[in-house]
This record gives structure tokens, C-alpha cells and sequence, in this order.
């Protein structure tokens, strides 16, 4: 079976140049197929502000109304997109970018309200791997931006870290997966303040024991319920990590185990 790396990327890392410069390098030298998930949303925020327009988060989730979709749409799908295909084809990496809605690859369903209204906010319901495994035997790496589509004209905002775990359990019934979720630490940390003090391994006793002593919370929660869903559903291995250690070995990182 052919191996796939599945990266997703966030924070600031897509939104400095040169942090997103050494990425795309990286990300280039990695072998065999390849497909990139990315956030934006510090920049999102930023252009709102612009705009005018007031930034709602809840437990690290967006709240996206109306005007706030069209800022993520032109943020996410557009200007961090379109920057990070133009920086693979400047170091020779042929690349194509998408959302969910480009060849109906990622189809969603509006969250439901409970105690939040999130908005436009979609949770993955089906991804269609046909055409990006056939751009993958093309040598072509796909950029994946998280706006989906509802199938009915509307367009959604969807956590990437979602979108990279829901990916890469529809595709690894036809490829050797591994999922990398990169950003600014170099791992899960048990301490906050200790940039050194990475969990090596990560299995689901010690994820329950970790939130029970409140080490692992906040933002970090959801990326592993992914990491464990995506694990659970075929992939073979998932990697959190430090973009700057894309290219080293998986002991640099927090490696997740089923």
C-alpha cells in the first residue's frame, strides 16, 4: 500500500513568511504522496477587525454568522490558500488548492444549535476521495483550506484539525496514512510553562489520565479526539509536532497510539 502524509498546519506558521517558507520547503522533501490542510485564523480575525466585524470564540470554536463566513471564505479559501500554492510552485512542488466545495470533496451539515449557536459552522458528513487520489497519482499535492459545503449552495466554516482526521480515515482504505498535526510547540506538553517537557507517547489511558489531572485542556482536547477518532478508523500513525521539526524523526514530537 503506498504511503500518505496528511499535513495540517495552522497559527501562525501559515501567516509569516518566512515560518511558511521553511514549511513548504519541508513539506516538499517529504517523500511519496502528500496533501496539506491549513487554518488561517489569526489573519481572519485581523482583516474583521478591519471590516468591522466582531470576533466571537468560544472554547477556541469560531462563532461564524453570516458576515464573518465571507471573511473566512476570502481569508482561508483565498488570500492563505493561493499564497501557499504559489509558494510549492516557486520551489517546484506542483500543487492545487481547495475547500470542501471544489469537486464536492467535503460535504457538511450546519451544526446543530444546542447551548451555542455557532453560525455557519459545519461538521463533516461525507469526503470524497476519488478525485484527490487521482491527483495524487499525478504527483500533484492538494491544498485543503476549511470551508465546506452543504451540498444545497452553502458554504460552511469546519475545524481543520477536523477536516485533516476526516480525510485521512477516507483515505486509508487505500493508502498507509500518516496524519501531522504541526504548530508553534514541539508536542503535547504536561507542563505549559516547560517548552522541554514533551509527552513522548500518547495512548487512550494516558490522554484520560492527563484531562483528569487537568494536564491536557482547552485547545488541545478536540486535535486529540481527532488524532484517536482518525486512529481508531485505520490510520496508521499521528504525529503532533513543531513545523520546524516536519522533517526529523517522530521521537521529536508527541506520538499518538491507538
Amino acid at each position: 500500500m503506498e504511503k500518505l502524509t496528511i499535513v495540517k498546519v495552522g497559527g501562525k506558521i501559515v501567516e509569516e513568511e518566512q515560518s511558511l517558507n521553511q514549511l513548504l520547503t519541508d513539506f516538499k522533501s517529504i517523500s511519496g504522496n502528500k496533501i496539506l490542510v491549513h487554518g488561517g485564523g489569526r489573519t481572519a480575525t485581523a482583516i474583521a477587525a478591519q471590516l468591522g466585524i466582531e470576533t466571537k470564540m468560544v472554547d477556541g470554536r469560531r462563532i461564524t454568522d453570516k458576515p464573518m463566513l465571507d471573511v473566512v471564505t476570502m481569508v482561508y479559501a483565498g488570500l492563505v490558500n493561493k499564497n501557499i500554492v504559489a509558494g510549492l510552485q516557486a520551489k517546484n512542488c506542483n500543487a492545487v488548492g481547495f475547500t470542501g466545495a471544489d469537486m464536492d470533496i467535503i460535504r457538511a451539515f450546519k451544526r446543530p444549535v444546542k447551548e451555542i449557536d455557532y453560525g455557519f459552522v459545519g461538521d463533516v458528513a461525507e469526503v470524497n476521495t476519488r478525485e484527490l487520489s487521482y491527483l495524487l497519482s499525478q504527483n500533484i499535492a492538494p491544498v485543503i483550506a476549511p470551508i465546506t459545503h452543504d451540498g444545497k449552495g452553502t458554504l460552511l466554516n469546519t475545524n481543520a484539525d477536523t477536516i485533516a482526521s476526516e480525510l485521512a480515515i477516507s483515505l486509508c482504505s487505500d493508502y498507509n496514512v500518516t496524519l501531522v498535526y504541526c504548530f508553534e510547540k514541539d508536542g503535547v506538553l504536561s507542563n505549559p510553562d516547560d517548552e522541554k517537557s514533551v509527552i513522548r507517547e500518547l495512548d487512550r489511558e494516558s490522554y484520560r489520565a492527563y484531562l483528569a489531572d487537568g494536564t491536557i485542556a482547552a485547545g488541545m482536547i478536540p486535535k486529540l479526539e481527532t488524532a484517536f477518532r482518525a486512529l481508531n478508523s485505520g490510520v496508521n500513525m499521528v504525529l503532533i509536532t513543531n513545523a520546524k521539526n516536519l522533517t526529523k524523526p517522530a521521537a521529536t514530537g508527541t506520538v499518538v497510539r491507538r
